[in-house]
């Protein structure tokens, strides 16, 4: 049912709450309505037991859950009679305040219960057990709960959801009617995260000129988000003149004036490119700026860069019975006489062989030495290939979570990380906010080593430092080219690093590891992944479809995108069972045994890891691309016990909105990661996402088994189409200029 279409008010009494999250304001509840029990859900807020509440909204059919009223605006009253009243009281809200002290206060108080409470709370203390301080306590949950229902309410009248009112309540408190009433825009800013448009629509309402610089600076802000989540640092002049002019429908010179504004109370900074301008939030600039002005810091600092360790690696190729190439030997070097390193190469070219010297070593040294990587997938292969324990960036750094979606770290300037050479691995994937954050938390004689394949996709986050460190020539680079003689053998590596060269692979060859499968259609290619996947990799190779097969896509959308295939695949390789529980929720069928993923940080999300020793490590932070599998499913409770390669974490129905099937997923998602076998589903169709860089990311995310189900000229405009992933950023200039 749509939104827009037959939308109805009713009102009734809260008869049962059956689920409620406080934080974001959704519940679901049992409303009786005309003198029968129906299910609503929705953003209704903190609401409570025998409230009477007008809710509008639709009827709706849900395939599993029935007839149920979807609520777009909840107006909430307080209770009337005196069962409802006692009923509110007693419904877990005020602490102390169960049925029995409920009772009491209504029938001390009557219809005035709620007045004393929020005006004369000392008159609670007539009610025997409580006290002065119990009082003051009852009394300020109230007038919060209170002031936050008269918000939702007022904020009702523009649509807003619940939601929207609680997050602005925690911002503004009691004056946040008033501050939106006075600029509606504020809304648009991240903790809020309410849409320019809704914004706009609201003003529109409250008859504020079209023409306000209030309006254009939101604006400006809007665009300039999009191009962050697009993974720029900065924005051309000229480009964002135009974008901001034709959004808003303003002339340029109402946007120059209002740029310059910002620009001087440093909510944006501009930045000289040779002839050209870039605009910067404060954000990103503040960040490439201090990686720019740190790194320069650290390349001035006086290591041994003078001796020459030749013999020192001689006594570890004797030691290890290994004999490194010269590129290799050059890298040992530098990274034993230099402040910091860059390593980089494509696979099979000696990365690991090389990493693993550098830090015996370092060891041999007594320098202490911290390893990490932006996920946890990436970190446990670092941790496989060096036998040194390896964390994830914000593991190491510690996270400490803000109002909405930012977030700080316990190690920083002040309190820094006690190691005296840090080495992170897939720094491809790196952020530059994230580096920052790095940067902040080790001093500044800390070596660092930064390793990472330049040719794949950049950070999912703005930024593209590790290809802007490496071009701004700042820190020594290494490039491993030569692939060894054991890793020719594979055609997964001999077709990466023709792909990276643009040379087409010979698509006919079914020797080796690499097998093209030509399908043309998304039916047909979703029909050949199951196939694969159920029948014929696990008998003729022996895989497990569901602990050694991943399935990559370079699209989530359409038959042949991860949504679609997650769907069939876990109907045919982990189906419905009788004594296998499954849990259905509105985000879809989540059951014992499903390969799950993480979409979104979660800092609050509570694990325990038991090693095989019995010791227990217990935790906090569950993020964004974290592959894990479901192992129970209580129906009764509704939760479900993921285990997160040993990190064991109970969810709730409220955190399942950031869950979803991992038998399929995109190959942005698979970055820092490698499986036995992948089936990389490439579909025609979708220009943007038909670059060779995606490509390659997606073969080089397979171990011992490539299959590639796609059509032949879908994978050689692939792998002809060098159109990087354009990021527009300012680190490297900002390195050069540093130099």
């Amino acid at each position: 049912m749509n939104k827009d279409t037959e939308m109805i008010k009713i009102s009734g009494e809260v008869d049962a709450i059956q689920h409620k999250n406080t934080d974001t304001g959704f519940a679901v509840i049992i409303l009786l309505w005309e003198n029968k029990l129906i299910k609503v859900v929705g953003d209704l807020g903190d609401v409570e037991e025998g409230e009477d509440i007008t809710c509008t909204g639709n009827f709706t059919s849900h395939r599993v859950y029935g007839e149920q009223f979807r609520c777009y605006a909840c107006e909430r009253s307080l209770p009337t009679t005196r069962a409802n009243m006692i009923k509110y009281l007693a419904g877990g809200s005020f602490d102390g305040i169960d049925l029995r002290v409920a009772k009491k206060i209504v029938n001390r108080f009557g219809e005035e219960t709620f007045d004393i409470i929020e005006n004369e709370c000392e008159r609670l203390t007539e009610i025997e057990g409580i006290g002065d301080k119990r009082a003051a306590k009852i009394s300020e949950k109230f007038k919060k709960t209170f002031a936050v229902r008269s918000l939702i309410n007022a904020l009702s009248r523009y649509e807003l959801p619940t939601s929207v009112a609680i997050r602005s309540w925690k911002c503004w408190g009691d004056d946040a009617e008033k501050c939106i009433e006075a600029n509606p825009y504020i809304l648009t800013k991240e903790e809020i995260d309410v849409t320019f448009e809704r914004a706009d629509a609201i003003a529109l309402k409250l008859d504020l000129p079209r023409d306000s610089e209030m309006r254009v600076s939101a604006g400006i802000d809007c665009v300039l988000r999009r191009y962050s989540m697009n993974g720029h640092t900065a924005a051309p002049l000229p480009a964002l003149e135009q974008e901001c002019c034709t959004f808003l429908d303003i002339g340029k010179e109402l946007f120059a004036k209002v740029l310059e504004a910002k620009s001087e109370e440093e909510a944006v900074y501009f930045y000289n490119k040779g002839q050209d301008i870039y605009v910067m939030t404060a954000d990103m600039y503040r960040a490439e700026d201090y990686i720019a002005r740190r790194l320069s810091i650290m390349s001035e600092i006086s290591y041994d860069s003078e001796i020459d360790f030749s013999e020192v690696i001689d006594l570890a190729e004797e030691e290890n019975g290994i004999e490194y190439e010269e590129t290799q030997r050059r890298a040992i070097n530098l990274a034993l006489s230099k402040g910091f390193l860059v390593l980089t190469g494509g696979p099979g070219t000696g990365k690991t062989t090389t990493l693993n010297a550098i830090l015996s070593l370092y060891e041999q040294q007594g320098l202490a030495v911290m390893l990490a990587a932006p996920t946890g997938k990436a970190a446990k292969r670092l941790s496989d290939l060096t036998e040194h324990e390896a964390r994830t960036i914000h593991r190491l750094l510690e996270v400490k979570p803000l109002e909405g979606s930012k977030i700080s770290f316990i190690h920083n300037e002040n309190d820094p990380l006690e190691c005296d050479v840090l080495i992170i691995d897939e720094m491809s994937m790196v952020d530059s906010a994230l580096f920052e954050a790095v940067l902040r938390a080790i001093s500044v004689n800390c070596k660092l080593v930064l390793v990472g394949d330049s040719d794949q996709l950049p950070s999912v986050g703005a930024g593209n430092v590790l290809r802007d460190i490496i071009e701004s020539g700042v820190m020594p680079v290494v490039t491993l080219t030569e692939i060894f003689r054991q890793a020719q053998q594979s055609t997964i590596v001999t077709t990466a690093h023709k792909i990276v060269h643009g040379e087409q692979p010979d698509l006919t060859d079914r020797s080796g590891d690499f097998i093209f499968m030509q399908r043309n259609t998304y039916e047909s290619i979703q029909e050949l992944t199951a196939e694969l996947c159920r029948k014929r990799l696990p008998t003729a190779m022996g895989f497990d479809p569901l602990t050694d097969i991943q399935v990559l896509s370079s699209t989530k959308q359409g038959p042949a995108g991860t949504a679609e295939l997650n769907r069939v695949l876990q109907e045919q390789l982990n189906p419905k069972a009788s004594g296998k529980p499954e849990i259905t929720t509105p985000y879809g069928i989540f059951r014992k045994g499903d390969r799950v993923m993480q979409t979104r940080n979660d800092y609050d999300i509570l694990w325990k890891k038991i090693d095989d020793e019995n010791n227990t490590e217990e935790g906090a932070g569950i993020f964004n691309g974290d592959i894990g599998v479901i192992t129970a499913a209580n129906k009764i409770l509704r939760t479900l016990t993921i285990d997160f390669d040993g990190r064991v974490a109970v969810y709730t129905m409220d955190m399942l909105i950031n869950l979803e099937l991992a038998y399929a997923i995109t190959v942005h998602k698979s970055q820092g990661s490698e499986f036995e076998a992948v089936i990389l589903t490439l579909p025609e169709g979708y220009e943007m996402l038909s670059y060779r860089n995606l490509l390659y990311t997606g073969v080089t995310r397979a171990k011992r088994l490539l299959v590639v189900i796609s059509s032949v000229q879908q994978f050689r405009k692939m792998v002809d189409n060098d159109r990087r992933t354009l990021r527009y950023t300012c680190l490297k200039e900002m390195l050069t200029e540093n130099k």
